[in-house]
């Protein structure tokens, strides 16, 4: 599906941001997926089952939505409309000049991750990754900071770079992420297209678009060392501040050999499994469902 503007628009869909908004903040139900993606990542020795009984000791089914409140919802309001608004002016610009949908949905998707990264997401990403791991504190008897003393005591040491610590990597995640997401979804659309013989201004039913952006969730993750390392540069836990290998100032770089040299390959594909099914989700919600929701509101039928 194209992004469409309405019939004698000009300028930009505004409407896109809160489409964005919206539709990002259903992800949210994915955080159990999330708070094992993160745990496996940080805890690269852990298999599923102990990843998976650690979040548990947490504090139950509660453990599995850590990070929810407020810094989830926080990045999920405010990333979704950044990512929806800028793809999709990205797609339709590609789209106007002859670019198939498949390069678009790359172009766009790549655009729309750096912009919500810089934009929105190194705060939120980090104190989201901070209170999923910092909590190994109470197993020795320390009562952890409330989430909002966390965040004034990073940003009194280490003002905006230490509350915005690793955005670097997560520019190139959601690079990467967004715009293998959309991509992969778009090359599907069409493969899914030449398959039941429909041209590109027929539309897809349902269920061929839940299958476009299965696909293009799952093919994405070919990036987890990316992620692995950005949860390495945010990792508030006591093993990892205490780690004598592990490098003082943290860069993509260094990061990424200091895990290869602690973990070996594996350990850069810690939590591909959660990731996997969160990526299916998320673009399931903000590639398909999406499309769906800015054609309704624009009054249009989905293509």
């Amino acid at each position: 599906m194209a992004i469409q503007k309405e019939p004698g628009q000009k300028g930009f869909s505004w409407s896109n941001i809160a489409v964005g908004a919206i539709m990002n903040m259903v992800t949210t139900l994915g955080q159990p997926l999330e708070v094992i993606k993160t745990q496996m990542a940080a805890n690269r020795s852990q298999t599923m089952l102990q990843a998976l009984q650690t979040v548990w000791s947490r504090g139950g089914s509660l453990g599995f939505f850590q990070g929810l409140i407020p810094w989830a919802w926080i990045e999920a309001s405010t990333k979704g409309g950044v990512l929806l608004f800028a793809a999709s002016e990205i797609e339709t610009a590609s789209l106007a000049v002859g670019s198939n949908p498949a390069v678009a949905g790359l172009l766009g998707g790549m655009g729309g991750g750096i912009a919500q990264a810089y934009a929105t997401m190194g705060f939120t990403t980090s104190m989201k990754t901070a209170e999923i791991t910092r909590h190994k504190q109470a197993a020795a008897g320390v009562k952890p900071p409330s989430t909002w003393v966390l965040f004034a005591e990073i940003f009194r040491k280490e003002g905006l770079a230490g509350v915005n610590k690793g955005v670097n990597a997560v520019a190139i995640r959601q690079c990467t992420n967004w715009g293998s997401r959309i991509g992969f979804a778009r090359l599907a659309e069409s493969g899914i297209r030449n398959v039941r013989g429909k041209t590109e201004n027929q539309p897809l039913g349902v269920l061929d678009k839940i299958a476009a952006s299965t696909v293009g969730g799952a093919l994405a993750t070919w990036n987890q060392p990316i992620e692995v390392v950005r949860v390495e540069m945010q990792n508030m836990s006591k093993e990892a501040t205490t780690s004598a290998n592990r490098p003082a100032k943290l860069t993509v770089m260094n990061t990424l050999k200091y895990v290869y040299q602690e973990n070996g390959i594996k350990g850069l594909y810690r939590g591909v499994t959660p990731r996997i099914a969160l990526g299916v989700w998320q673009t399931i919600c903000m590639v398909s469902f999406a499309d769906y929701v800015k054609a309704w509101v624009k009054g249009a039928p989905s293509k």
